[in-house]
C-alpha cells in the first residue's frame, strides 16, 4: 500500500503542450507530511528554445529572465531528492509528469513515482461540479494563490485543496481516492473511469470527442478496450497521444463483425465526419490513373490521364488492367511522369508531357534515347516504359468475378459478408439469404483506401464466397478493351 502521509506538490511552466518538443521554463515543488508543508523550491529554467509571446504574456517568464538559468538536466539531481519517497502531485498531472518523463529519459534516469492527478482526485471527490481548472477551484473553495500561471503559486494552491478535500471527506475517503488513480493512471483526467469497464474488448471502431462534442479521432481495432487504454499509456511518448488525452471528454465504440468490417467503417466514418487528429483516410473528391494500352505496335502510344471516377462501374473494372498509379490530381499523375521521364530515360513526346514532332528536348541533353526521331526502335521503347511502369501499376482482380468476405463476430452475435467487385466495394449483407437481392451494378468509387485495405486484407485468412455466377462481370478482354476505350473517348 502506497504511503499517501508524504506529499511532493510539483508545477511546470513550459514554452508549450508538446513534451517531446517544447521546454521546460520554470519548475517549483512543495513537499508536505501529514498535511504540512516541509519544505519547498522552485527555479527557471533554461528551455535552449524560444518562448512564444503569448506564453510570456500568460506566465510572465521572459526570454531575459532565464537567459542564466540552469538546464532542466543540471536541476534532475535536486528534483530527484524532493521526490524521493514521496507521491508526485499535480493538477493535471498527465500534462507536467509528460515533460518530467521526457526530462528524466534524455539525463537516463527512469521516472518511477506513484502519481495523483487532483483535477481526476477533484472530479471524483466532487462530481457534482462540472469544471475543475485551476481556476474554478481557486474561486470555488477560496484558495490562496500569489502568483496565477507561475511555478510556485499553482504548486502552492493544491495542498490547500487536499486539506479542503480531508476535511470534507475525511483523510481515510480521500487517500483511498488516491489508490484508485494508481489502478487507473492512463485514464485521461476528464474521463469518467467508468467507461472502461463498459468497453468491449472485441472488433470495432472507437470514436473520441472533445469537450463540446467535437469529434476529435476515430480509430479502429480487434480490439477496442486495449487500443483504446494504449493510446493513453504511450501519451507521453508522442504529442499527438498528448494532445487528445488533453481535450478527450468521452468515447463510443461500435462493435463490428470483424476486422475487416472496422476497417471499411473506420474509413468511412473519416472520410464522412472529419476528425480532427485523422490526417489519413480523408475523403477524395476525384481520383486520377494512367491509363496505357500497352499493344506492343509500331505506333507508340501515349498515356492517358483519366479521373477513374468518373467512369461507369464497369469502366472502372475493365480499365484496371492498363492501370498506373492512383492521385488526387492530374498534376500528381504529371509529377509521376516527369519522375519516370528521368529515372528511365522515356521521352516526353511519348509521355504527353511536350507537343510537337521531331526531337524532344531530353533527346537533345541526351535524356531521350531517340524513339521521338527514329533512333530507338518503338517495340523497344514500349518494353522499356512498360518495365518502368511496372512498379505502379495497378494490381490485377485475383478472381473471375465479385467475391464476399465473410465475418462473424461470436461474442456480439454479429455477421456480416461485404462484396467485392475489382478492388471496388459493392456493399454488404449479413447473411447469404440476402445475396439473391443485391444490386450488382450498383455506381461506386473506386477508393485508394479501400484498395489497399483489399489487398492487405485478401492475404489474411477470410472465409472467401465467390459470387461470379451472379455478379455481370466484364469477363472477355474484348469487351474489357471496348467498354474503357468507348468511356474515355466520350
Amino acid at each position: 500500500m502506497i504511503d499517501f502521509s508524504r506529499l511532493v506538490y510539483v508545477d511546470l511552466e513550459t514554452t508549450g503542450g508538446k513534451p517531446t518538443r517544447d521546454s521546460i521554463t520554470e519548475i517549483a515543488i512543495v513537499q508536505t507530511l501529514d498535511g504540512l508543508v516541509t519544505d519547498k523550491w522552485q527555479s527557471l529554467v533554461s528551455p535552449d528554445t524560444y518562448i512564444p509571446l503569448m506564453i510570456q504574456k500568460l506566465t510572465g517568464i521572459t526570454p531575459e529572465m532565464v537567459a542564466d538559468a540552469p538546464t532542466i538536466d543540471e536541476l534532475i539531481p535536486t528534483i530527484i531528492k524532493m521526490f524521493e519517497g514521496h507521491v508526485v502531485v499535480a493538477h493535471n498531472a498527465r500534462f507536467d509528469v509528460s515533460f518530467l518523463r521526457n526530462a528524466f529519459k534524455q539525463y537516463g534516469v527512469e521516472f518511477k513515482y506513484p502519481i495523483v492527478c487532483t483535477v481526476k482526485l477533484s472530479r471524483k471527490m466532487y462530481p457534482q461540479f462540472k469544471v475543475h481548472n485551476l481556476d474554478s477551484i481557486i474561486k470555488r473553495f477560496g484558495l490562496t494563490c500569489e502568483a496565477r500561471h507561475r511555478a510556485m503559486g499553482d504548486a502552492e494552491a493544491l495542498p490547500q485543496l487536499v486539506s479542503r478535500m480531508i476535511d470534507d471527506f475525511n483523510e481515510k475517503n480521500v487517500f483511498a481516492a488516491m489508490q484508485l488513480q494508481q489502478k487507473l493512471s492512463s485514464i485521461p483526467p476528464h474521463l469518467n473511469p467508468k467507461l472502461f469497464d463498459k468497453m468491449p474488448n472485441e472488433p470495432g471502431v472507437y470514436l473520441f470527442y472533445g469537450e463540446g462534442g467535437d469529434l476529435l479521432y476515430v480509430g479502429k481495432s480487434v480490439k477496442i478496450r486495449a487500443r483504446v487504454i494504449s493510446h493513453f499509456s504511450s501519451d507521453h511518448r508522442h504529442d499527438r497521444e498528448m494532445r487528445m488525452a488533453q481535450q478527450v471528454h468521452n468515447i463510443e465504440w461500435i462493435v463490428t463483425a470483424g476486422e475487416f468490417s472496422a476497417l471499411i467503417l473506420e474509413s468511412e466514418l473519416v472520410k464522412s465526419r472529419s476528425p480532427l487528429f485523422n490526417r489519413l483516410l480523408r475523403k477524395q473528391k476525384t481520383l486520377f490513373t494512367l491509363y496505357w494500352e500497352n499493344d506492343l505496335k509500331d505506333n507508340v502510344s501515349a498515356p492517358k490521364i483519366i479521373d477513374i471516377n468518373s467512369l461507369s462501374t464497369e469502366s472502372k473494372k475493365a480499365s484496371l488492367k492498363n492501370t498506373y498509379g492512383l492521385y488526387k490530381g492530374r498534376r500528381g499523375a504529371n509529377e509521376s511522369l516527369r519522375k519516370l521521364k528521368d529515372e528511365h530515360n522515356l521521352c516526353a513526346i511519348q509521355l504527353g508531357l511536350e507537343k510537337g514532332k521531331g526531337p524532344c528536348f531530353a533527346y537533345q541533353l541526351k535524356k531521350c534515347k531517340g524513339v521521338c526521331c527514329g533512333k530507338e526502335n518503338p517495340l523497344i521503347y514500349q518494353m522499356r516504359m512498360q518495365q518502368a511502369l511496372a512498379p505502379i501499376k495497378i494490381k490485377g482482380w485475383p478472381y473471375r468475378g465479385a467475391i464476399g468476405i465473410k465475418e462473424y463476430n461470436e461474442e456480439s452475435d454479429i455477421s456480416c459478408i461485404h462484396i467485392i467487385s475489382h478492388w471496388l466495394y459493392l456493399g454488404n449483407v449479413s447473411n447469404e439469404s440476402e445475396l439473391a437481392g443485391f444490386d450488382f451494378n450498383t455506381m461506386v468509387k473506386l477508393d485508394t483506401d479501400f484498395y489497399k485495405i483489399c489487398i492487405s486484407q485478401l492475404q489474411k485468412n477470410h472465409t472467401l464466397i465467390t459470387l461470379e455466377n451472379i455478379d455481370n462481370t466484364l469477363d472477355s478482354d474484348s469487351d474489357s478493351d471496348s467498354a474503357i476505350a468507348n468511356a474515355i473517348k466520350n
